[in-house]
């Protein structure tokens, strides 16, 4: 598994039968090559002891939030940081809660909370806890924070019962993490550029024409390229939304200022415009405020359209271009036209009229039109959902 060769990758262990079964988790990281550090739960050590964990990772365990030996060795801020991923298994239902709303009383939620880094969960319990409505509710959260779920699977448990729950077995959760990493380093080879949020178009100093526009769906596409190995730049309009990876993000007000940015990104192999570009601009902006008295004539002009340039440019049009639509009527007759019109590969198109699926909402549900007449239609779901699967359809398609 040469991907996980020289990875750094923290091993956080609850306390469940299913915790004998990281030994075996580490002792396959470790033939891969993978540099291990593990933090072992109170509960987690009931099960297996630190010296076992230490003679098979070759590294210590770490086990207390305030223990003054670990902090001094390195501190959880430090830990957090340390890894290039975070593997939780078992994940039990208790820590599974604590993640989902946010409660850090021990060192491993602590840490997990504290990270910026992926972090893959391996569920491992009752199949009646697995299915009750609480847990159920705190996967979807962990899903929307970007938690990767590796499981659970449907088989015997130690309680005698039968059904879902089960942790998948070491070495299936094993090749989960080599393909995660596969993947990163298959992606690395592709330039992606994504336009989000609004522009600003100005009447005078203090006064501006505009879209309506979020920027959360462009940002979450952005953060899904990414997170997937994508050289990713972020071109952004006026938001409120901040991020917490290192992409490329550049921030511009005008659509002048967009296509320059576009422009200066190019050449790309996938080009997504999520943005909400003025079609107009106010042909004389004033220098100075207009006042209230003086009257307001403003004659508009048409900008440049970004997409349609980019979409039919000889030697800069990208492999793949997706433009969006954002509708309130006749979205199927619009996206198609669209899609035709600037020469697009795909367009996204959703019901903006849809206040469940607006703007400001961290919810979507889109149709994607392809130039061959197929329509795939991604439902109502998180915003960051919506993006993960845009994603793999062109992962799928560069691939």
């Amino acid at each position: 598994m040469k991907n996980l060769n020289n990875k750094k990758i923290l091993l956080i262990i609850c306390g469940g039968i299913a915790a004998y079964k990281s030994l075996e988790i580490i002792r396959l990281l470790k033939k891969s090559g993978v540099i291990i550090k593990t933090i072992l739960t109170k509960s987690g050590a009931e099960f297996v002891t630190p010296l076992s964990i230490t003679s098979l990772s070759q590294s210590r365990v770490y086990q207390d939030l305030f223990s003054i030996e670990d902090e001094a060795e390195m501190d959880h801020i430090s830990l957090s940081r340390w890894a290039d991923v975070i593997l939780i298994a078992p994940a039990t239902a208790n820590t599974i809660s604590k993640l989902a709303n946010g409660n850090s009383d021990d060192l491993a939620s602590t840490v997990a909370l504290a990270s910026n880094k992926k972090i893959f969960i391996a569920p491992a319990m009752n199949v009646r806890m697995w299915n009750h409505q609480s847990t159920k509710q705190n996967i979807a959260k962990l899903k929307t924070y970007d938690y990767k779920l590796i499981g659970p699977k449907i088989g015997d448990m130690a309680c005698g019962e039968y059904g879902e729950g089960k942790m998948l077995e070491p070495k299936e959760i094993v090749n989960e993490l080599e393909s995660y990493f596969e993947s990163l380093n298959i992606n690395k080879k592709f330039k992606a550029i994504v336009t989000a949020g609004p522009t600003n178009e100005y009447i005078d100093p203090v006064r501006f024409i505009t879209n309506k526009s979020s920027g959360k769906q462009g940002y979450e596409i952005a953060k899904s390229l990414y997170k997937k190995g994508f050289d990713t730049t972020l071109i952004s309009g006026p938001t409120n939304l901040k991020i917490k990876d290192d992409f490329n993000l550049i921030k511009v007000e005008t659509s002048e200022e967009m296509f320059q940015a576009t422009l200066d990104s190019l050449p790309a192999d996938v080009a997504i415009f999520s943005a909400a570009v003025g079609d107009y601009k106010v042909k004389e902006t004033s220098k100075i405020k207009i006042k209230t008295q003086d009257g307001l004539n403003i004659e508009l002009e048409k900008n440049l359209d970004i997409l349609n340039f980019v979409s039919n440019h000889n030697s800069l049009r990208p492999k793949l271009v997706v433009g969006f639509a954002a509708e309130t009527n006749n979205l199927e007759n619009y996206a198609n036209k669209k899609l035709i019109e600037k020469n697009c590969d795909w367009i996204v198109a959703n019901d903006v009229s849809n206040k469940k699926i607006g703007f400001d909402s961290d919810f979507n549900e889109v149709s994607i039109f392809y130039k061959n007449d197929k329509v795939e239609k991604l439902k109502y779901k998180p915003k960051s959902e919506i993006a993960d699967e845009l994603v793999e359809t062109i992962i799928n398609h560069l691939h």
